[in-house]
């Protein structure tokens, strides 16, 4: 097996531009300025090993539909691009197929946009099966409409996608009735995964532990903070897209009490909307959960914007509800602050119970967060409950949204203990109360 220096060996070297109206915003720009979104792309090239040599902006007057940007700017980055020595162009916006043809014919080299090259991470970083298909899933999708090479470089040992270059990159054409029958063999095995994902976390509900769930920004210190509360090694490099694969594990709370921990996969903005589709059966780990934890990075220039990119991805996933509750809001890198803005912070927060200012490298302010945890878990108090076995729904419905502590069954009857918060309790008294369901004291 090759080495992971090996693997990760540059593979070409890189312009990244970032296009935007002179008089308008970037594509995609969000509440962004464009050299903070030209910095993230260039954080996204480095990330799948290219060798930057430059990043510009390009302020063009109006969008070209045949070639994105204009001619003096195509003539101007034409230049670059012989005078680098350039490999790959990065368009940190989206491309349309035409439009990626006639800038490869102009530039003599490789071009893919912001898609692209999301994609070319995710495929290099999904480690476990399931990332693997709902990557291969994503990309194949996203290929389709393009039709410019066969998809037998999925197997190639970089990883990735082949959207950069490498094996199997001469002028095949991907013919379309096998990427529609491999996208159908995908969902398919995607659906059985699913399905054994579920099985998985119904034999956790039976287990008397809570779920909190790691989300934000890709580069937050997920991961660092995950390792930190729950002593494990999951990959924390300073890498956007670090974690792809959901990875749980035992928290220790301060009283005593066990939970799991969740890590997810960071959100980006602008995500293609092929892998927030694709990584759904993943992310229902955070809809499942009992808390929700959101990991800011808050030295970043951007962490407003990046939190609400992150509440714009939640919601999508039908979990507008839980943010507009609030989410606990782990405030990270405060090390990184200047003595004065770190001092800000903490007193801003001090008596705030929903945003704990920390350190995941350093661990200063981690407590907080872990009796913060402690606190909103322990509201979920034990509930006696006697349900009559014909009543499916309501017994679902405990299974999905408390944490069954114990069940005995008799010929008519479950009689369950469940944990369920008080508002918890109360939505299921509102739905399921009636002479199917009887509560014990």
């Amino acid at each position: 097996m090759a080495s992971e220096s090996a693997r990760r060996k540059s593979v070409g070297r890189c312009l990244v531009i970032h296009p935007v109206l002179r008089h308008g915003r970037g594509a995609g720009a969000g509440a962004r300025t464009p050299a903070a979104r030209l910095d993230e792309a260039v954080g996204l090239a480095k990330a799948i090993a290219l060798d930057v040599a430059a990043g510009e902006v390009a302020r063009v007057a109006a969008w070209s539909p045949a070639t994105l940007l204009g001619k003096g700017a195509i003539e101007e980055f034409g230049r670059a691009v012989a005078d680098h020595a350039i490999d790959v162009v990065v368009i940190d916006a989206p491309v349309t197929p035409v439009q990626q043809r006639n800038l490869e014919r102009a530039w003599k080299c490789k071009v893919i946009d912001r898609t692209g090259l999301i994609l070319e991470i995710f495929g290099e970083r999904a480690r476990t099966r399931e990332g693997r298909l709902q990557v291969e899933l994503a990309a194949l999708t996203y290929q389709r409409s393009r039709l410019v090479r066969s998809w037998t470089h999925l197997e190639r040992q970089r990883g990735g996608f082949g959207f950069l270059g490498g094996p199997g990159e001469s002028q095949l054409e991907i013919d379309r009735r096998l990427i529609t029958d491999r996208i159908a063999v995908l969902k398919k095995e995607l659906e059985g995964v699913k399905r054994t994902r579920q099985i998985h976390r119904g034999a956790r509900k039976r287990v008397p532990y809570p779920v909190v769930a790691l989300v934000g920004y890709t580069n937050a210190g997920k991961s660092t903070l995950f390792n930190r509360l729950t002593r494990a090694t999951v990959s924390s490099a300073d890498r956007l897209f670090e974690t792809l694969d959901p990875t749980m594990r035992r928290l220790d709370l301060p009283s005593g009490d066990p939970a799991i921990l969740s890590d997810t996969v960071g959100f980006v903005s602008d995500l293609p909307t092929t892998l927030v589709a694709a990584f759904r059966a993943t992310l229902e780990e955070v809809s499942e959960a009992d808390l929700i934890v959101h990991v800011r990075d808050v030295h970043h220039s951007d962490s407003e914007a990046q939190r609400d990119d992150v509440h714009r991805v939640l919601g999508e996933m039908g979990l507008g509800a839980r943010v507009e509750e609030g989410l606990i809001e782990a405030l990270n890198k405060i090390d990184l602050l200047s003595p004065d803005a770190r001092n800000a912070l903490l007193n801003q927060t001090q008596r705030n119970d929903a945003a704990v200012p920390l350190s995941a490298r350093t661990g200063q302010g981690c407590d907080r967060l872990l009796a913060l945890l402690d606190q909103r878990l322990d509201g979920r108090m034990p509930v006696r409950l006697d349900i009559k076995l014909s009543d499916g729904a309501a017994l679902a419905w405990l299974y999905r949204h408390g944490t069954v502590v114990k069940r005995e069954d008799d010929e008519r009857e479950a009689h369950l203990e469940v944990r369920l918060s008080p508002a918890e309790l109360g939505r299921f008294q509102a739905r399921h109360a009636g002479d199917e369901t009887r509560r014990r004291q």
